[in-house]
């Protein structure tokens, strides 16, 4: 089973995140669940919300106290909120940020020594695709480039079903966008560049650290 938490507050799509993944695992055939918790439920204040991938039916439903990945939206949250909380040895972090990982002074204990930290500027990405300042979608298509839990494809399908037309366009888009700017110069093959273009006009290279 593989145990994702996604950290932001609230008006940033958060619980949608969550729910989104569960929907490419389904389309994958797979297993998946996801559900919030909510400190309170108002726009800016912190929310959390989980996803449960596995290959066979899942019986928990309390909340996610060890994810294998841990998806920070909203990086005013580190020194706040201990976003690595219960995070595996070999987990996953991704973040909303253009800046390096040394430069986010992550709260709490540092990243375990498997770690991989991936730093994205998804909320970058979501202005110049959606023209809203909307992280989720980026950071699923940085998701599916980082672990090759879900594929592209199916976050896309996911997101063209949830918003149907222009609106699902522009998200499969950032998605898009999020997911060849992680995996980097020279991934993308034979991909068209409509289906690769980055976030801004000098898209930068996406800074990762993997500890050790």
């Amino acid at each position: 089973m593989f145990r994702v938490r996604i950290h932001g507050r609230g008006g940033q799509g958060v619980v949608t995140a969550a729910e989104l993944l569960s929907e490419a695992a389904f389309r994958q055939g797979r297993y998946a669940q996801a559900f919030p918790f909510f400190g309170s439920e108002r726009t800016g204040a912190p929310v959390v919300s989980f996803c449960r991938i596995a290959d066979e039916p899942i019986r928990a439903h309390d909340p996610v106290t060890t994810p294998d990945a841990v998806i920070v939206q909203d990086v005013t949250l580190l020194g706040h909120v201990d976003v690595l909380a219960g995070l595996r040895p070999d987990g996953y972090v991704l973040l909303d940020s253009p800046r390096r990982p040394a430069d986010l002074g992550l709260h709490g204990a540092p990243p375990p020594d498997r770690t991989t930290v991936v730093p994205l500027p998804a909320t970058a990405i979501a202005r110049h695709h959606l023209g809203r300042p909307l992280p989720n979608t980026p950071l699923l298509g940085a998701f599916a480039a980082v672990t090759g839990l879900v594929s592209l494809d199916a976050v896309v399908a996911a997101l063209l079903e949830r918003f149907p037309g222009a609106v699902g366009q522009r998200n499969a888009e950032a998605a898009r966008a999020a997911y060849w700017l992680v995996l980097g110069p020279g991934a993308a093959g034979d991909v068209p560049a409509a289906e690769r273009d980055g976030a801004t006009p000098e898209t930068p290279e996406v800074p990762r650290a993997a500890a050790g």
